[in-house]
């Protein structure tokens, strides 16, 4: 059974409000009044033992009308060198594994915790990172 987009975020909103996951990826509303819930922000904290420790990236999201069954459009505000983001805009790319294994049944924080993930693998964990505090344009 299919659940309307709005009880599903609805719903995603909550678990996150409540603190339910690991502390490590997070997300909210970006605008508390946006009613279509269609504008989101997310943190994801560097994993350790890589490039990115001790640092703090911070992303936006938007859900189009037909999520959950189709992926947020992602990008990074924070400056970010990994592979399948795109060094001018920040943008997620579509082949990043995160947005090309999406199903309807992934949330926002699998999302999240899927590209943190990516962060710490192979390259992506030992490539130099822009200075710390810098943003996508």
């Amino acid at each position: 059974m299919d659940v309307p987009r709005s009880f599903r975020l609805l719903e995603e909103l909550d678990q996150e409000e409540k603190g339910i996951g690991d502390g490590l990826c997070s997300y909210g509303l970006k605008e508390p009044d946006d009613i279509m819930m269609e504008r989101w922000t997310g943190t994801i904290f560097g994993p350790s033992r890589t490039a990115h420790e001790n640092r703090i990236y911070t992303l936006e999201m938007f859900c189009g009308p037909n999520y959950p069954a189709e992926p947020p459009q992602v990008w990074f505000v924070s400056r970010i060198n990994i592979g399948g983001v795109d060094q001018k805009t920040g943008a997620v790319s579509p082949d990043m594994d995160a947005l090309k294994n999406w199903k309807a049944s992934s949330t926002l924080h699998t999302l999240l915790k899927s590209i943190r993930s990516e962060m710490g693998k192979g390259a992506n964990a030992r490539l130099a990172q822009p200075a710390e505090g810098t943003t996508f344009e």
